[in-house]
């Protein structure tokens, strides 16, 4: 007997009693994010490896070490599975020049690819929702991203989030204070993991990005790039913090705070838990003015943040917020000569009322079909058997409540389902 073949380690099935709290997840987000204008955006899960190279940075982890990069054998394109959104949602603005239309709000969802070590909250394929304001430069769409986030935590149900943020500034005091980084670097050389010497000089803000406990007290004594902002890149973080105050939103800044991606500047931000173990941050994003020149575009300044899935649904579980599988209204069962398609006929009224209807298929006893009917997890069994196809009636039998089996019209049926159904609903 042949081995049989299994998911990828890292990339994970979500079975149908799974599915259901991801479909609850994503009517909120969609209804969220309609009450905040974002309209939806989809790209490819493939782009050209240049696309994440120009955009997240040549020496990150991400792009050294994380991406699925593959040569197209058709026409020997570098092309990579996408690790994060933005550089996707940026690229399409550019291509399609949705900027001439004025700023956008636009939003997508999807997986995305990192070849990282498998762990709780972290995987190789995992999804994010992605929300992007472009052409918009003041800190007041970087503190509704906040609040919007805010929102949505409670909707979910998760009250125990912490926002922290930080500002890198203009590139003009990143370049400065990056002159001090360095030379304080240097001098502590021999305190330096192999990473960090390597980057040293080429990207040392990703020093502080360590999650080496060893370095973590060199990264405290290290100089804070606040002490470098010029006057717009205070009064921008100036004034995010002041709407969030005025909001009454609760904030710690975190000076230390870079975010992984080369792209940013100005407001950076994570929401972070301490329910996932490691992996702390579970929404995160932030201004990333320069980036439509960096790809070729006309400068525009955007700003926007992501939320991983798996690690939003985790918490919603682990507080008692993931909804049970639904089953369907009816299931339609079917006993005796001439009552097959009397059945189908009552089955597609009952679906023409927008009612959910699984009808019995395959062989089977009619007691068979009753037990089926009740492990499908439907509301009642809509019964066709040789009296109720005569009468072109059906019978229909409660499942999920006390109630006497009755032999009506399918009309009948259908308001008698339904009315249950708005009972539930409004419960």
């Amino acid at each position: 007997m042949s081995e049989t073949i299994q998911a990828i380690r890292g990339m994970h099935d979500v079975l149908p009693d799974q599915a259901a709290q991801w479909e609850h997840f994503e009517a909120l987000v969609r209804d969220w994010l309609r009450g905040y204008g974002y309209r939806n955006l989809r790209t490819p899960i493939v782009e050209r490896t240049e696309l994440f190279v120009r955009s997240i940075g040549e020496v990150t982890d991400i792009v050294e070490k994380e991406m699925y990069s593959f040569v197209d054998h058709l026409n020997g394109e570098n092309l990579t599975l996408r690790p994060e959104g933005t550089a996707s949602c940026v690229r399409a603005a550019i291509e399609h020049h949705l900027l001439h239309q004025g700023a956008q709000r636009v939003w997508y969802a999807g997986p995305m690819f990192r070849h990282e070590r498998p762990a709780k909250g972290r995987f190789r394929q995992f999804h994010q929702v992605g929300v992007e304001a472009l052409g918009l430069p003041g800190p007041d769409v970087d503190a509704e991203h906040m609040l919007m986030c805010l929102r949505l935590w409670r909707r979910l149900g998760l009250d125990h989030l912490r926002l922290e943020i930080n500002t890198l500034g203009s590139p003009e005091s990143r370049a400065r204070y990056r002159t001090r980084l360095v030379q304080y670097l240097e001098s502590r050389i021999d305190e330096l993991d192999e990473d960090g010497r390597r980057r040293m000089h080429s990207n040392p803000l990703r020093v502080l990005d360590s999650k080496n406990p060893a370095l973590q007290p060199l990264i405290e004594g290290a100089p804070r790039l606040y002490d470098d902002l010029d006057e717009d890149s205070l009064r921008h973080f100036e004034g995010l913090q002041a709407i969030l105050r005025g909001a009454g939103v609760e904030y710690e800044i975190r000076p230390r705070l870079v975010r992984g991606l080369d792209y940013y500047n100005h407001t950076v931000f994570e929401w972070t838990t301490d329910r996932l173990g490691a992996q702390a941050a579970v929404c995160a994003g932030g201004r990333y003015d320069g980036l439509f020149a960096q790809l070729g575009g006309k400068a525009a300044p955007a700003c926007g943040f992501a939320m991983g899935i798996e690690r939003l649904l985790t918490l919603m579980g682990e507080a008692g917020q993931a909804p049970a599988a639904a089953g369907p209204d009816a299931y339609v069962a079917f006993s005796g000569a001439q009552t097959e398609l009397p059945a189908w006929r009552a089955a597609e009224a009952l679906r023409d009322a927008g009612l959910g209807v699984i009808l019995h298929c395959g062989a089977g006893s009619f007691k068979s079909q009753l037990r089926k009917a009740d492990g499908s997890g439907a509301r009642f069994a809509v019964i066709v058997g040789e009296a109720e196809a005569q009468a072109d009636q059906v019978s229909v039998k409660p499942l999920r409540e006390l109630g006497e089996q009755v032999t009506v019209s399918v009309a009948a049926a259908i308001e008698m389902i339904g009315a249950a159904g708005a009972r539930d609903h409004s419960n």
